[in-house]
């Protein structure tokens, strides 16, 4: 395959690959154990978080509003952005146990088109900038620093988002 459409990588026993997934997006439950902790303060835990799985991604996950921890999220200043399958996002900044506080790292839908009203004001969070883990794996984030997608050993790709990987 050119450079334009990568060769998919088989997956092994238990994995999956991400060029398996549809377009448009599916959006799919779980009941997976998912943490979020920023500066040994948990952010969020919870076992009710959906994820999104979109051809080419890493899943992005979703966790429910009442898996947040107290005063730990408020929402950010700004303008939000449009995805195209989901609607316009709302940004979070999350503080943590140290004190410090992360602008814009988390997003959520408070009005999402008709596929994804289930995941209305569930938030996701960017794993380069906050530990994230699934089932105590911790999450890698996916290349690029634009899309929000949570790597781990049973996803396999190759995964948009790196270099050279704009127009796939």
């Amino acid at each position: 395959m050119s450079p334009r459409h990568p060769q998919r990588i088989e997956p092994g026993p238990g994995q999956e690959s991400v060029w398996d997934y549809p377009r448009p997006p599916r959006l799919e439950p779980s009941d997976r154990l998912v943490v979020v902790s920023l500066g040994g303060r948990e952010i969020a835990r919870t076992t009710g978080a959906y994820r999104v799985l979109e051809t080419s991604h890493p899943p992005t996950w979703y966790l429910p509003p009442t898996a947040l921890t107290d005063g730990s999220v408020e929402r950010a200043r700004g303008t939000g952005s449009v995805c195209e399958w989901k609607g316009a996002a709302t940004y979070w900044d999350v503080r943590g146990g140290d004190g410090t506080v992360l602008r814009r790292v988390g997003w959520s839908y408070e009005s999402p088109t008709a596929p994804f009203r289930a995941i209305t004001g569930y938030l996701s969070f960017y794993p380069a900038q906050l530990e994230c883990t699934i089932d105590g794996e911790r999450v890698r984030p996916q290349e690029g620093g634009f899309y929000g997608g949570w790597v781990t050993d049973e996803i396999v790709g190759p995964f948009k988002g790196g270099e050279g990987s704009w127009g796939w």
